[in-house]
C-alpha cells in the first residue's frame, strides 16, 4: 500500500475507534461532573448495549428498531442502577460512589452473562455495502456510521448542556452543588440524569461497534479501561476533553498497531494512562474553570 494511502487508512480507522472511546469517556465525564466520582460500570453498559441490540435484532430483524430499543432499555438500567445503588447512600462522597460503582460493574457483568449468555453475538452493519472506496482507500461503511452517529450525538449533547434548562441545571449542580440547591436545582435529579446520559452514551457505543467487533459479556472491563484512559487523556470532567482524549487514543492505537505491532494495541492505553498520570494528571483540557450558567 502507498504510504499516503496507508496513513489515510489509519486515520479513518483511528477516528472510528476513537469515536467509540469518546462516547465511553463522555459517560465517565458526565458522571464525574455531577458526583466527582468515576463510574466503572460504564464499560458494562457498552457490552449490555451491544448484546441487547443483537438479541433484539435476532427477534425483529430490524437493525434500527433493535438499536433504539436497546438504547432505551440501557437508559432505564442506568436510571434504576442510580436509584438502587447511589441514591440510598446516606453520605455519598466521590470515593464511596467510585467503590460502589465497581460493585455495580461486577453485578452488571454477572447479570449480562446470566441473561444474555456467554456466547459472542453480533449483527450486520447498518449499510448493505460492507466497504467503500474513498480517496483511493478501502473504508468499512460501519466505521463511517460510527463516526457520523458519534458526531451527531456529541452535537446533541453540546446543545443539551448549552441550551436546555435541564442541561444548565446539571452544569450548575456540577459547578457548585450547594449553590445550585439554594436556587432550586434538585441535585438528586441531576445525578440521576447524569447516569441516564452515561448509560445512553455507553449503549450507543455498544450498538454501533458490535457489527465490527461482536459483543461478549467479558469485554466490559477493557471498554471501561479504554474509556477511562481517554477521559484521563482529555481531562476528567471536561466534555470536550472526552472527544479529544477518545480521538487521540484511537489514533495512537491505530498508528501504534501498524508501525510497532498489533500485539501492543491494548498496551498503548496502559502506557498513555501512566504517562498522563506522571506528566499531566489533569489531561489536555482538564483544568479548573469557573462556569457561569
Amino acid at each position: 500500500m502507498h504510504t499516503g494511502s496507508a496513513v489515510l487508512q489509519l486515520l479513518v480507522a483511528g477516528i472510528g475507534t476513537g469515536s467509540i472511546y469518546a462516547l465511553i469517556a463522555l459517560g465517565f465525564n458526565v458522571v464525574f461532573k455531577s458526583t466527582g466520582a468515576m463510574n466503572f460500570a460504564q464499560g458494562e453498559w457498552v457490552v449490555m448495549g451491544g448484546m441487547t441490540s443483537a438479541l433484539l435484532f435476532a427477534a425483529t430483524n430490524n437493525i434500527l428498531l433493535a438499536c433504539l430499543a436497546a438504547v432505551l432499555i440501557i437508559i432505564v438500567v442506568g436510571i434504576v442502577s442510580e436509584r438502587l445503588v447511589i441514591w440510598p447512600l446516606r453520605r455519598p462522597n466521590a470515593l464511596l460512589i467510585t467503590l460502589v460503582s465497581i460493585g455495580l460493574a461486577i453485578c452488571t457483568r454477572s447479570l449480562v452473562m446470566l441473561v444474555l449468555g456467554k456466547k459472542p453475538v453480533g449483527y450486520p452493519g447498518f449499510s448493505s455495502t460492507a466497504t467503500l472506496e474513498v480517496a483511493g482507500i478501502t473504508v468499512q461503511t460501519q466505521t463511517l456510521w460510527i463516526i457520523g452517529v458519534t458526531l451527531v450525538f456529541l452535537i446533541a449533547m453540546h446543545l443539551f448542556f448549552e441550551r436546555s434548562i435541564m442541561g444548565k441545571a446539571l452544569r450548575a449542580a456540577a459547578a457548585d452543588r450547594d449553590a445550585a440547591a439554594i436556587v432550586g436545582v434538585r441535585v438528586e435529579t441531576t445525578v440521576m440524569l447524569s447516569f441516564a446520559i452515561a448509560a445512553l452514551a455507553g449503549a450507543l457505543a455498544g450498538a454501533i461497534i458490535t457489527p465490527l467487533t461482536l459483543s461478549s459479556y467479558d469485554q466490559g472491563a477493557m471498554f471501561g479501561f479504554k474509556g477511562f484512559s481517554a477521559a484521563m487523556l482529555g481531562g476528567v470532567g471536561s466534555l470536550p476533553g472526552a472527544i479529544v482524549g477518545g480521538l487521540a487514543l484511537g489514533l495512537l492505537e491505530a498508528f501504534g498497531s501498524f508501525y510497532i505491532s498489533s500485539d501492543f494495541k491494548d498496551a498503548i492505553a496502559f502506557a498513555v494512562l501512566l504517562l498522563i498520570l506522571f506528566v499531566r494528571p489533569s489531561g489536555f483540557l482538564g483544568r479548573a474553570d469557573v462556569v457561569k450558567v
